[in-house]
């Protein structure tokens, strides 16, 4: 997941508010596993540390559960969602974007999805 830190908060906190957007998006599924903390540190070039700090806030909130020697698990289910029933469409796009997929993947899975003709 590649992020833009925007530096109007701590480093952590803008992981964790992004993790829980992805999540309540449904781009992240309940029961889904998170990269691990050294994974998902060297992806987002932050320090092991920073990541393990925002994975704590996650689970202090609810949204996953740390499992020793497995790893974290997205626990935010479908009675807890604070989903509109019509997301707004524009935060998936920039999901995507921030999670490093291009403008002609997207592309590619619109037409593979709705076929050449829609």
């Amino acid at each position: 997941m590649q992020l833009n830190f925007s530096g109007k908060q701590d480093v952590y906190l803008e992981i964790a508010e992004k993790y829980k957007e992805y999540i309540k998006l449904g781009i992240i599924k309940n029961g889904e596993k998170l990269p691990s903390v050294r994974e998902a540190a060297c992806e987002m070039s932050v320090n092991p540390n920073t990541v393990a700090r925002a994975y704590s806030k996650l689970e202090e909130e609810g949204y996953i559960k740390s499992l020793p020697k497995k790893g974290a698990f997205v626990t935010y289910g479908e009675d807890q969602s604070e989903r509109a029933s019509e997301p707004d469409k524009k935060n998936i796009i920039y999901a995507f974007r921030d999670m490093g997929i291009s403008k002609a993947t997207l592309q590619k899975w619109i037409e593979e999805v709705y076929g050449e003709n829609d």
